[in-house]
């Protein structure tokens, strides 16, 4: 682990939220979350986790930076902690963001367990994104999970049965557990035809399950235009295609009937997302 300061901070009621890039985070709905925070609290950065181990860089390769037009600088993909106090509550937030790690997962979450306990992070809040069969002008759907069925309830989640591949999010959750830290992981869907890279929606809908956690206002404005934005083009590539459309006019139909099963449905959506994450996409807009 590399700090950025040899000094450890005191913070008040401390709540880690985390995400990461690649397979846990369809439409950047996660790693856009958290840069949103970080920017509109003013994180400051605590430290980063040594790449070395975890990251194969054919996979995740460095990028080469200029330095005032001139110098080569080498930028290393890794997860960065940076640390913000919330404006109102005065409570404090630990923000945990980077790329899936490509190694070495058990001792990843060791590490990142130590940083867990050295902050005294009280709970961990793990973010995702997935590709879902969803409206994209209906509500985004979130799913999820917590450490017991009573916090399940509170927050909304649907209880899933799935048994298969999982991404380091699920990994870290299980660890966390086990060693009693209180966990919550909350993914939110992204309509699976759309192949823009950021579906700003799925980001404001998990904004507004952080603000139930964090009990604690976010100012998402300036999101909510962008998401805005983004369903009017796809409204408007939909338009300019009869078969799309009708397809999507079914599914809304579709999703009016499963309404009073919707956290069954969504738990599906989950399993199928995880199972197809490993096979080549669909076809998108």
């Amino acid at each position: 682990m590399m700090a950025s300061d040899d000094y450890l901070p005191d913070l008040v009621d401390p709540t880690m939220i985390c995400a990461f890039s690649g397979w846990n985070d369809a439409g950047e709905a996660a790693t856009t979350t958290v840069e949103h925070l970080a920017l509109t609290w003013d994180a400051r950065a605590y430290t980063s986790i040594d790449p070395e181990d975890y990251y194969d860089f054919q996979v995740n390769r460095p990028h080469v930076a200029l330095v005032n037009g001139v110098s080569r600088h080498i930028v290393w993909g890794t997860v960065r902690v940076s640390i913000a106090r919330m404006p109102v509550s005065g409570r404090d937030v630990v923000l945990l963001s980077g790329p899936e790690p490509n190694l070495r997962w058990k001792t990843f979450c060791e590490e990142f367990l130590e940083i867990a306990r050295d902050l005294g992070v009280e709970r961990i809040v793990l973010l995702g994104g997935m590709s879902t069969d969803t409206h994209y002008e209906r509500p985004v759907p979130v799913t999820g999970s917590a450490w017991d069925p009573r916090s399940a309830a509170q927050y909304r989640l649907a209880q899933s049965s799935y048994e298969g591949p999982t991404g380091i999010t699920g990994v870290l959750h299980d660890a966390a557990v086990r060693v009693g830290i209180p966990t919550v992981s909350f993914w939110a869907g992204t309509p699976y035809y759309v192949t823009a890279p950021t579906w700003t929606p799925a980001t404001v809908a998990l904004l507004r399950r952080l603000e139930d956690v964090l009990e604690e206002p976010i100012s998402v404005e300036s999101l909510e235009q962008q998401a805005a934005a983004a369903i009017s083009v796809v409204r408007t590539l939909v338009d300019q295609d009869p078969s799309i459309r009708e397809q999507l006019d079914a599914l809304a139909v579709e999703e009016d009937h499963v309404d009073e099963d919707a956290a069954e449905q969504l738990a599906a959506d989950f399993e199928r997302y995880l199972r197809r994450r490993d096979s080549p996409g669909d076809d998108g807009i």
